[in-house]
Order: structure tokens, then C-alpha cells, then sequence
């Protein structure tokens, strides 16, 4: 089973510094932190490899979630690492690796130069490269790809969903792990990179010209149905382009008429704290969206006013891999009795990371504070539980694995059955609205 993807990518800076994705390199953005605030500290180390070992403890003395430090004398710790000697950056890494493990979350995580050039992209909304989302399979670590993006370089080159990236420009894949098949791959504008893949037992060269692309994190359709016109939408992640997509999807189902909606989050990561609030808007009426509270006790509390694109009946697909800023919008949905929450528990991601640039070109994600629903539910490492639950046999996500354009389908029971559950609600609406017209 695939157990990692990762889009061919460069980085794009983008406008906003809380994430929230399922690892702190899936759909993370920047804050930048004040220099004069260790602008001392680096002096003492400027030119030094101790220099990223004090800054990424700065970062994390001033910002991290638990003013505990999972139980270590921080301070001892600072002591500890700067009394080391270090002869290269790398040694440095793996100094601050060390350190930070000892903090025991698996979502502060530091990042070398190159590994923070390949995290930026997925919530700018674009990216250079050929256009391609790969995985790397647990068991056979073989490179595949799952699908080329629609009119990119791949794509029009011909590679296909299942081809298997066995060299790029005629280096082996072989025992390299994701990241590094990524930094082969990725390359300037124009240029051009050979791939080769292993397509049902045949090797096929590629060679593809890079250039910068758009990702588009929603899809839409008009389902027609025998309670009248359904809306699906599919959203993928939460990037800086997600919350003028959704409305552009919404407005445009809208002028079809569509009598409900069916908003699928399934395998969404997360993404962009805002981007999320700001598409619970567009659905919720006047209330909470989420609240989150930092180290020192402080909560700061996001709100939805009255205006929204739609009140018309609502269902949303999640599963397992719907995470973060997923299960906030979905939350804010269900404890506001907005949508019927359908599929099978929620990833349970409930923090929040800011994403630090550092001196030397690496950078640093940082949980920053915890977040709740606006019920008060903690939902981290326990989940979503939708209000329906259906869940997939192994073989029925085999055929939709190999078969990416079953998804939103009849074909798909997780839809089927959320498409019943909206047909109720639009029954009912309408039944109302018809009782509703008659008294008066």
C-alpha cells in the first residue's frame, strides 16, 4: 500500500503562518520570526554550525505549545548541544534532530534547505515542475505515479496513473526515498528531464519539459438525481487558492439550481488554518468555527457571521485521511448541525504549527497551539466520528485506488450512500418549504 505522496515541486512563500496538515510537510506555511529576537544569540555563532543548533532553540523556547518541553530542562538542553563541537551543517542537523526528538511530536520537525524548498508548494497553490503526484509503496519502495495533473507537462507527455518512475535522467530510483526522487525531478522553467517508467512490464522514456503550473484544490460537478440537481465537490487541500475556488464552485452550482450538496474530504491532509475558516463561512450560518489555545492559556476564537453562499441541504465525505484543517471545517459543520457527516473517524490532528525560515536556508515547523471544536471537543490522536458511518472493504478501495474516476461515483459507496442521506434532506427541505408556502 502507497504510504507517501509528495508533489514535484519548488517553493512559493505563502501568506499565512498556522498549518495545519497531517505532517509538518503537507500543507505549511511561513511565519517569520522577528530576528531581534536572538539577534545576540547568533552573533555569538554567525558563520558557526552551532548557529541553527541555538536558533532552532530559541524558536522552540519562545514558541512551542507545552511550556513543559515534554518534561526536559530546556535550558539544560541549550547547555547540552552548544557544548558540542560541530565540523559541518550536517552534524548540526542531526544535533537538532536529536534535540527536538526529545520533545516527543512527530509534527515539529526541522527541515534542511532542500527538504523546506520541496514543503512550501502545497499550500501556494502552484508549482514548477512536470505535474505529477507520486507515492512510494511500504513494502516495494518503488516510486509510482498516481496521477498527472490535467494539461501539465506529464500529463500531455503521456505518463499515466500506475507508471513506475524507475530512473530520472538516467539515475536509478532504486533505494532513494521520496524526497530525493522529488529534488531529481524538480528544475528550472524550460528545462527538460527524461523519466523512465516501467509501464506493465515495459520501460518508456519520457522526456518532459518543466514549467510552472496552477493546482486546482477543488473540483465540481452537477449530479442530476431523482430528488433534483446535486453540487459534488471535491476538495483536496486547503491551499491559498482553496477558499476563491470553493466559492467559485458554490456560485456556480448555484446558477444550476442544485436542490443539496456533497462535499467530499476524503484523503484532504489539511492545510492553511485560514482557508479553512474561511470556507465554513460560505456553508455555516452565524457561530463558532473553531478555537485554539496557546502555551500561556491564551484562546483566540474564529467566528462565522451571517452571510453564507448556501443554506441548502449539506453532506460531507470524510475518512481516515481527512485531517487538520479537514476535521476543523467538518467539526465547525457538525457541532453547528450545518451538515451530515458521513464515512468512516477523521485522522485526529489537533494542533496547529507555525513554520519558521531559518538563517541558513533550512526551516522549522512548530506546534503552536491545541485546537477544539466549537462544542469544546478535543479531537487530537481520538478523531471525528461522522454522524454515519461506512466503511470500505479492502477490495472495494482497491477498485477505486485503480480506478481514481470511480470517486464521486455510484461506484463509490461511500457517495452512494451520502447521496441517499442528501436525498432525504432534500425531500424534506422541500416538503417544508412547500408547507411553509401553503400557510401562508
Amino acid at each position: 500500500m502507497p504510504h507517501e505522496t509528495n508533489w514535484v515541486r519548488l517553493m512559493v512563500i505563502s501568506k499565512d503562518g498556522l498549518i495545519l496538515g497531517t505532517t509538518a510537510l503537507v500543507g505549511a506555511g511561513v511565519v517569520v520570526i522577528g530576528a531581534n529576537l536572538w539577534q545576540s544569540s547568533w552573533a555569538v555563532f554567525k558563520e558557526s554550525p552551532k548557529e541553527v543548533v541555538d536558533e532552532v532553540w530559541q524558536v522552540i523556547n519562545h514558541d512551542y505549545v507545552d511550556a513543559t518541553f515534554n518534561g526536559n530542562d530546556w535550558r539544560n538542553i541549550r547547555n547540552q548541544y552548544l557544548n558540542r563541537n560541530y565540523t559541518s551543517k550536517e552534524e548540526a542537523y542531526k544535533a537538532v534532530q536529536e534535540m527536538l526528538e526529545k520533545l516527543e511530536d512527530p509534527y515539529t520537525r526541522f527541515m534542511d534547505p532542500e527538504q523546506f524548498k520541496s514543503m512550501q508548494i502545497d499550500t501556494s497553490g502552484e508549482l514548477t515542475g512536470v505535474g505529477i503526484q507520486i507515492t512510494q509503496d511500504e513494502e516495494t519502495e518503488a516510486i509510482t505515479v498516481i496521477s498527472p495533473i490535467e494539461g501539465s507537462p506529464a500529463a500531455e507527455a503521456g505518463l499515466l496513473s500506475q507508471d513506475v518512475i524507475v530512473s530520472v535522467d538516467g539515475k536509478s530510483t532504486k533505494g532513494m526515498d521520496i524526497n530525493g526522487v522529488v529534488s531529481l525531478i524538480r528544475g528550472p522553467v524550460n528545462s527538460k528531464v527524461i523519466l523512465t517508467v516501467l509501464r506493465e512490464n515495459k520501460k518508456l522514456n519520457f522526456t518532459v519539459t518543466r514549467a510552472r503550473i496552477e493546482i486546482h484544490p477543488v473540483r465540481f460537478s452537477y449530479k442530476n438525481n431523482s430528488a433534483g440537481g446535486v453540487g459534488y465537490i471535491r476538495l483536496n487541500q486547503f491551499s491559498n487558492n482553496a477558499s476563491a475556488e470553493m466559492r467559485e464552485a458554490i456560485q456556480a452550482l448555484n446558477k444550476q439550481n442544485v436542490e443539496g450538496f456533497m462535499l467530499d474530504l476524503r484523503s484532504n491532509p489539511g492545510g492553511l488554518l485560514y482557508s479553512s475558516a474561511e470556507i465554513a463561512r460560505m456553508w455555516m450560518g452565524k457561530g463558532t468555527i473553531v478555537s485554539t489555545v496557546d502555551r500561556k492559556g491564551g484562546e483566540d476564537r474564529l467566528t462565522s457571521g451571517k452571510n453564507t453562499l448556501t443554506n441548502k441541504p449539506l453532506v460531507i465525505l470524510v475518512d481516515g485521511g481527512s485531517a487538520s484543517a479537514s476535521e476543523i471545517l467538518a467539526g465547525a459543520l457538525q457541532d453547528n448541525k450545518r451538515a451530515v457527516l458521513i464515512g468512516t473517524k477523521t485522522f485526529g490532528k489537533g494542533l496547529v504549527q507555525s513554520v519558521h525560515p531559518l538563517e541558513d536556508g533550512s526551516g522549522l515547523a512548530v506546534t503552536v497551539a491545541k485546537y477544539f471544536t466549537p462544542n469544546g471537543r478535543d479531537i487530537n490522536k481520538k478523531g471525528i466520528e461522522p454522524d454515519i458511518e461506512v466503511k470500505l472493504t479492502d477490495a472495494q478501495r482497491e477498485v477505486l485506488f485503480q480506478d481514481r474516476d470511480k470517486i464521486g461515483t455510484t461506484a463509490d459507496p461511500q457517495y452512494a450512500k451520502a447521496l441517499a442521506i442528501l436525498n432525504e434532506k432534500i425531500l424534506a427541505n422541500t416538503n417544508g418549504n412547500n408547507l411553509q408556502s401553503s400557510s401562508q
